[in-house]
């Protein structure tokens, strides 16, 4: 297998892109988009996502329906992830570090339009509970500011070996990418047909299947889902009603709202707008007006609900219906609003019309008559039904009733200019070693299959420079807690962490990844203690000698010997930010 080598380590823009593939932090993936994707390639090159296909929950997958392949993946994720956006795992960088790296070639008052932590306020909610103290970021100076690193398949799964775990876990980014390369390689989803949208705050994706589905964190959302009115589809459209949306990633490439050029096919894009618009709006109809109103509970005290019980008009307020709802497996929409009724006890009924409330079934009546109808002619029979004396409220109703039915998602502007890249052609019906050996090839054409190979960690091909270069300025959380230890100290703890590498074969774990995780392989911990030592003393010189098995790092007329279970042959010389690979 030919080796990746850089021709020019003076290229600041590649070094810092190339290097970012290996920490994915939030940020990174802002600035360079064209690493989204190659997330989702390095999860569908792992062996841990294959071998879901040998678990007993997915016997047979193939053969059932996009739903249930759809609602397996999901539980499978949900029982085996948790959600994790703590400060302690990736530790803290600073606007300031930031500019710095980036500011040669990105335009940091932009990055203000973009990003929360610099400035961005398009979510209020966020900024309503104060997102730094709701992150814990209000005990640092405003310039401080969390990694929030995007996670590998390996990564997450090793959160199980991290105290206070026990499952795997990952940020809504590794979730994401997780979730795209488990619908391909497991629910047998073309890639063509999965989008990834990223926001200021959040990440989603979108699947081109059916009506389409959004995943949500660990959770995916029907079409019919979106509308249901539940806390989890309004957690699911906050980013889309509130936030732009920086990033659509696809197969093909991608579009960034603030880049003037973009890689993505242009009629894939132009489908995806499509699709997602399509996703985003529905009609008005009796059952998602109860859906509106489980949504916007202010509206439920204005209506009363007319029932036959026993031969009798009965009446029963609507708040009092969905009260009911929450202790039922049957729900106030008309299907089975009937058998929630019985559930209903006898005193809590009217034996007359309730005064000022207006009679959902009149209502109903109306939807049912003008369904199809423009929102405006439907509002004008509410009020010529309602009286004047609730126009107002009504009005007022209807404004949040058209918000609710058509969302216009904020996503960058089609109008770019395309710039043609080779695609690559993987399909559900190639192999993992298929893959590997496709993306293997087309290295030197395609830019997503380059940077898949180093998100994926393939060290006996790739250039090292940019991973030595990661594993020394951005891993601050095994410094920072082993700070007040000397380099034999520090030694000694490496030494008694199990010689487990959490990635198969030739791929290496960065040294936070190590420290969080308690294991390595013996050229990991070498890594580790390098970057303990030039953060401790940024004068000082380290030398990592790897010959097979042994590990020799010298530093300061000492030698620290570890064992390593990879294959690999390398000698590196380091000094604070200057680093020589032969």
């Amino acid at each position: 297998m030919d080796s990746i080598l850089l021709k020019d380590h003076s290229d600041k823009k590649l070094i810092e892109k190339l290097s970012s593939a290996f920490t994915l932090s939030d940020m990174e993936i802002f600035i360079f988009p064209e690493l989204f994707y190659p997330l989702v390639l390095a999860d569908i090159m792992s062996p841990e996502l294959w071998k879901w296909k040998e678990d007993p929950w997915f016997k047979d997958i193939e053969k059932k329906s996009f739903t249930v392949k759809a609602n397996r993946i999901k539980q499978y994720i949900i029982q085996n992830y948790v959600f994790n956006l703590d400060l302690s795992t990736w530790g803290l960088t600073s606007k300031s570090t930031e500019i710095a790296r980036f500011s040669d070639f990105f335009d940091m008052e932009m990055l203000k339009q973009s990003n929360a932590l610099f400035g961005y306020e398009g979510d209020k909610y966020y900024f309503d509970i104060d997102i730094r103290k709701h992150f814990g970021l209000d005990k640092y100076n405003s310039d401080i500011i969390p990694y929030w690193k995007t996670e590998t398949i390996e990564a997450m799964g090793a959160f199980r070996y991290k105290e206070n775990f026990n499952t795997g876990a990952g940020e809504c980014v590794s979730l994401s990418a997780l979730y795209a390369s488990a619908m391909f390689v497991v629910g047998r989803v073309p890639l063509e047909k999965i989008f990834l949208i990223a926001t200021p705050l959040h990440s989603q994706n979108f699947v081109i299947e059916k009506d389409g589905l959004i995943t949500n964190n660990r959770r995916i959302v029907t079409k019919n889902m979106w509308y249901n009115g539940t806390s989890l589809s309004e957690k699911a459209r906050r980013a889309m009603e509130n936030e732009k949306v920086t990033i659509v990633s696809h197969i093909s490439g991608y579009i960034h709202t603030l880049y003037k050029e973009a890689t993505i096919d242009k009629q894939a894009y132009e489908f995806f707008s499509y699709k997602l618009k399509e996703f985003l709006s529905t009609e008005l109809t009796s059952l998602i007006f109860i859906n509106f109103l489980r949504f916007k509970s202010k509206y439920k005290n204005l209506f009363q609900y007319r029932c036959d019980c026993d031969g009798m008009k009965r009446y029963i307020t609507l708040e009092k219906l969905f009260e009911y709802e929450h202790s039922s497996k049957f729900s106030v929409s008309a299907e089975t609003r009937g058998s929630l009724v019985k559930e209903i006890e006898g005193d809590d009924f009217h034996l007359s019309p309730i005064e000022w409330k207006i009679m959902l079934n009149d209502i109903e009546t109306i939807l049912d008559k003008h369904r199809g109808n423009s929102l405006s002619e439907i509002e004008d029979e509410f009020i010529q039904k309602t009286g004047t004396e609730f126009e107002d409220i009504i009005k007022e109703m209807f404004k949040d009733i058209s918000e609710f039915i058509s969302i216009n998602p904020k996503i960058p502007d089609s109008d770019k200019n395309y710039i043609l890249s080779d695609r690559l052609h993987i399909t559900t019906e190639n192999s993992r070693e298929e893959i590997i050996d496709l993306i293997t090839k087309q290295y030197e054409n395609s830019e997503t299959a380059l940077l898949a190979l180093y998100v994926y960690r393939l060290m006996d091909m790739i250039d090292w420079h940019p991973f030595v270069k990661a594993c020394i300025e951005r891993n601050p959380v095994s410094f920072t807690d082993l700070y007040e230890k000397n380099n034999y100290e520090v030694y000694s703890l490496l030494k008694e962490l199990p010689i487990d590498s959490i990635y198969d074969g030739n791929r290496l774990a960065l040294p936070d990844e190590v420290w969080n995780f308690k294991r390595g392989d013996g050229i990991e911990k070498a890594f580790l203690l390098a970057d303990f030592i030039l953060h401790k003393d940024k004068a000082s010189s380290v030398s990592i000698e790897i010959d097979g098995k042994q590990v020799l790092l010298s530093s300061g007329g000492h030698d620290f010997h570890f064992i390593s279970k990879k294959n690999l042959k390398k000698s590196i010389h380091i000094k604070w930010k200057e680093y020589k690979i032969g």
